[in-house]
């Protein structure tokens, strides 16, 4: 087992977070840490509270580390800050454990489950609210998918799995198309750019393929749809770069863009 006991917790709050929640974050992380199978690098605590007393769930706790490299994020909403601390720490555990086994096992393939963990076959979490910052003020936050190579479909779960994301952008290796996969039902879906589906590589059978072609748009039309249909996300065609982007909401109310590593104009 590593030693991080000397890892620094850092911790950032937004809105009225209450008095001792921060130590109480801290300490509970702090604890989780000590555990872990590697070295910790790194380790954040946000902790947000929404300004609407009208939310059904306003205490949201993000936590971050950075395992000997590898970044686990796990997150929570709840009616109390202590409530939505205690499941995310959950979560992270979870995420802890899961890449204690032998992770370079796992990519190309399924995690095999420990006894009672989740799964993507359980019930997947609730979408944490966003804040409900009126339409004028929001803005576009951009910032790159996380994976950084061609992914086969079960090595994006992988990673969505490691990083408890719902959606998570990729370029799927044998097609060389920008995709997302997310989760569906009580598993996930992939979706390509040009859905080429006699080109894409063998998958897990947990993993669907949507064969809806995917429309070209610009930013502001991409928004606009995903204020009128309600979804998680929008899963478009940049008209200006011709690459797959991902347009959603960002718990601090704004619209998160994913691009792919290395954006660039294509025909």
């Amino acid at each position: 087992m590593a030693d991080t006991r000397s890892v620094q917790v850092q911790a950032e709050t937004q809105g009225a977070v209450p008095e001792g929640a921060v130590s109480y974050a801290v300490d509970q992380v702090s604890a989780l840490l000590r555990k872990a199978p590697e070295p910790v690098l790194f380790a954040r605590v946000s902790l947000i509270m929404a300004a609407d007393p009208a939310v059904e769930r306003p205490a949201l706790a993000l936590l971050n580390i950075d395992l000997n490299g590898r970044l686990i994020r796990a997150q929570a909403a709840g009616e109390n800050m202590r409530g939505a601390t205690h499941h995310a720490c959950d979560r992270l555990r979870i995420q802890i454990q899961r890449a204690a086994r032998n992770w370079a096992a796992v990519r190309g393939t399924q995690p095999e489950p420990g006894p009672g963990e989740w799964r993507h076959q359980s019930h997947p979490a609730a979408q944490p609210p966003y804040f409900p910052r009126p339409p004028e003020e929001r803005t576009v936050v951009r910032h790159t998918s996380y994976a950084s190579a061609h992914q086969t479909p079960d090595e994006a779960v992988a990673d969505a799995e490691l990083l408890d994301y719902d959606f998570h952008l990729f370029t799927e290796k044998s097609t060389g198309e920008d995709s997302v996969i997310y989760r569906s039902g009580g598993g996930f879906r992939l979706a390509l750019a040009h859905p080429r589906a006699r080109r894409l590589g063998p998958a897990s059978p947990a993993i669907t393929v949507s064969s809806i072609p995917v429309p070209r748009l610009s930013e502001a039309e991409a928004i606009t749809r995903l204020e009128v249909t309600g979804q998680a996300f929008v899963f478009f065609i940049n008209a200006g770069t011709g690459r797959g982007n991902l347009i959603y909401h960002r718990y601090d109310g704004h619209y998160g863009l994913l691009s792919p590593p290395h954006d660039r104009l294509r025909p």
